[in-house]
Order: structure tokens, then C-alpha cells, then sequence
């Protein structure tokens, strides 16, 4: 059965995709960003800051598929300036450094605001049997 799981960015809407998707095991998290739950940008020019952000509403969605960060296998960084990378990966190994996805870190041209400097995707795989209800 394929869930839909919807966020907190108005961009959802008007590009018509889900912040995440489950299908049996396997959680797919779309490119998330700073995104706060008023559908505001959060730490305008705080790569650490904006990172945590997108990380939390990727934990959020991830929830809402009955998975954790801690089922998360996979995550792509996408940063848009060099020197916002450390604070980035500072912020992925404070919420999932004990979990050690297999990760990539790529520096873009931009994202489609200008104010957002790192979007986060994730991928995450869960036992949903060996959850308590």
C-alpha cells in the first residue's frame, strides 16, 4: 500500500509531490528545507540552523510513516555555498550520527529560494513488525 505524507512547504502544493512516501518498507523523503511549521523559512542565513530544521521535518514525516531517524539508510545533502558543508554535516551527525546512513554532500548552484542555503533528502527502511503499537 503506497502512503502519501504531507509537509509543511507550500512548494508541495504547487509542484504536486508528497514530502514522503511509503510503500511497504521503505520511506522515501523528498528534498526538505528550513521549512517551519507556519510555512516559513527558519535560520535565514544559518546553514547549521537551517539544516537541524530540515532534519526535523524530515523526522516528523518520517514519524507520520510509523518510522524514525533511526531507520533512515541513505541521506543527500545539498548545500549552496562550500563553507556552509561543516555546520551541515555538524548538524546530520548530531541527529543521525549514530545511525551512520550512507550519505552524499553536493555543492548546487540554489535552491529555488535564495534565502535557502541546504535541502536534505532521506531514505529510510523500517520492519513495521518489529514496531510497538
Amino acid at each position: 500500500m503506497r502512503q502519501h505524507i504531507g509537509g509543511n512547504s507550500p512548494w508541495e502544493a504547487q509542484a504536486g509531490y508528497a514530502r514522503a512516501v511509503a510503500i511497504g518498507e521503505r520511506v522515501v523523503v523528498a528534498g526538505t528545507t528550513a521549512t517551519g511549521a507556519e510555512g516559513r523559512l527558519v535560520g535565514v542565513g544559518d546553514p547549521y540552523r537551517q539544516a537541524l530544521q530540515a532534519l526535523d521535518n524530515i523526522a516528523d514525516a518520517l514519524q507520520a510513516a510509523g518510522a524514525h531517524l533511526d531507520d533512515v539508510v541513505r541521506t543527500r545533502m545539498y548545500v549552496t555555498r562550500r563553507e556552509d558543508a561543516e555546520p551541515v554535516m555538524r548538524a546530520h551527525r548530531e541527529r543521525l550520527g549514530h545511525v551512520r546512513p550512507a550519505a552524499t554532500l553536493v555543492l548546487v548552484a540554489g535552491l529555488i529560494d535564495p534565502a535557502m542555503l541546504v535541502e536534505i533528502e532521506s531514505e529510510a527502511v523500517v520492519d513495521h513488525a518489529d514496531r510497538d503499537p
